[in-house]
């Protein structure tokens, strides 16, 4: 029985591979535009193989996306748009939203033809998002918001952001919150941009003043959002894990400015971006040996006790991460896996940052062209600070394998059951 099954799934895979060889050899050529090229991989629904085929998709599974998306890097095709809104956006319409809401919204997303981002984290409610107090009020056929965002990336190249939101502060902080997809360009939002150590500005923060959102963008029921933002996160940790290779791919959206080049054009630019900006790689134990025998410090036992330390580490995390996806591929929800990758991850970061800066020594206090390795050294060292807190904390992801994984009992929740009004009262006392 086992071995018709195994030769079942052999069949349909090696169909697969040769529907998209077929369609790759009669459709991809670098010399289309960017707009072009997605709008024929979203139309074909090998852009997004595991979406509905009536929305762009083949109704697929996992494995077989990742056969699809093989073939493409094979065929040197560009990679279909990749970003919040493929990643958080499209599955959230998909799971929550109305027909009207994925017509309208959906081929957007699909094409490439916008950028979104997500207006999540507060400066009140990072860790514990379910406290957030950008609140909406109905006025008619819109809501009107008010409030602050933080930590957003991406925001002045983004048409559309998905924003939970408060609108009842009656009931306990889970039951008062709202989820809608909201535009970026309006009068009622100032984005600000937030410099960082290394001198970029990938992370903004956004003021809303009487900004407007249309009740047709609610993404589910009212004062029912906390469903729908918990399903958003679990999304971007299923990304997360499955660790998709969306390299050498254009930035969707108008603003991005790659829509109407040759897909060549786009790849050159990427490749150019890449290269600017590189920055020494994180958890690459090899980059780490070519390191140390630069600086003279191969043999350095204690150097070398790290290295290899640090290299069973990214196995291990590794192995991990490829239990995610045989997870994924079996149809079941997130677990653990994507926390603990996440926690390896920050480790990873910051043991990566801490063995180059004792191999360069002093020189890791230096920048630009003077700097060990023309700065990626420590440009790696400012930028590995933001492991930890960028994509969820990583105290939040710890208490989640200490009670889910350890069995470990969950911390005190005094307010889960206490009207938000009264929580925000008592906390002012």
């Amino acid at each position: 029985m086992t071995a018709v099954v195994d030769r079942q799934v052999s069949d349909d895979s090696d169909a697969i591979v040769a529907e998209v060889r077929a369609w790759l050899a009669e459709n991809w050529n670098d010399q289309l535009t960017v707009r072009e090229w997605w709008r024929r991989l979203a139309e074909s629904g090998w852009g997004y193989p595991t979406w509905p085929v009536e929305w762009y998709g083949r109704g697929l599974d996992a494995d077989a996306a990742a056969l699809v998306r093989a073939e493409l890097k094979a065929a040197g095709a560009l990679p279909p748009p990749h970003g919040i809104g493929q990643t958080m956006g499209a599955p959230v319409l998909l799971a929550f939203g109305t027909e009207d809401q994925k017509r309208r919204l959906l081929p957007k997303v699909a094409t490439g033809e916008e950028a979104w981002c997500q207006f999540f984290s507060e400066p009140d409610a990072g860790s514990d998002l379910a406290s957030l107090t950008t609140r909406a009020v109905r006025d008619g056929d819109e809501w009107v918001v008010n409030g602050q965002k933080i930590w957003n990336s991406g925001t002045l190249t983004s048409d559309r952001a998905v924003m939970p939101v408060r609108t009842n502060s009656d009931v306990p902080k889970h039951r008062g919150i709202s989820f809608f997809i909201i535009e970026v360009d309006q009068p009622g939002i100032e984005v600000r941009p937030i410099k960082q150590l290394n001198g970029e500005a990938h992370f903004n923060e956004a003021f809303f003043n009487d900004a407007r959102v249309s009740h047709d963008d609610l993404i589910g029921e009212v004062d029912n959002g906390w469903i729908v933002t918990l399903a958003t996160l679990a999304n971007e940790r299923s990304a997360y894990a499955a660790s998709a290779d969306y390299g050498g791919g254009a930035s969707p959206g108008e603003k991005n400015g790659m829509l109407d080049l040759t897909c060549a054009e786009a790849r050159r630019r990427v490749r150019a971006s890449a290269q600017s900006g590189e920055a020494f790689p994180l958890g690459d134990s090899r980059a780490l040996i070519e390191l140390a025998r630069e600086y003279g410090k191969a043999d350095d036992p204690h150097i070398r006790d790290r290295v290899a330390t640090l290299h069973c580490r990214a196995e291990a995390a590794r192995l991990t991460t490829l239990r995610a996806k045989a997870a994924a591929a079996a149809g079941q929800a997130p677990g653990p896996e994507s926390s603990l990758g996440y926690i390896s991850g920050v480790l990873l970061a910051r043991q990566t940052r801490d063995l180059a800066l004792d191999i360069v020594g002093a020189g890791g206090m230096l920048s630009g062209d003077d700097a060990p390795r023309d700065g990626a050294v420590t440009a790696m060292a400012l930028t590995s600070l933001v492991h930890g807190i960028q994509g969820g904390s990583e105290q939040i992801q710890r208490n989640i394998v200490g009670e889910r994984v350890l069995g470990l009992p969950k911390e005190p929740q005094v307010d889960r059951d206490i009207p938000f009004t009264d929580v925000r009262q008592s906390r002012r006392q």
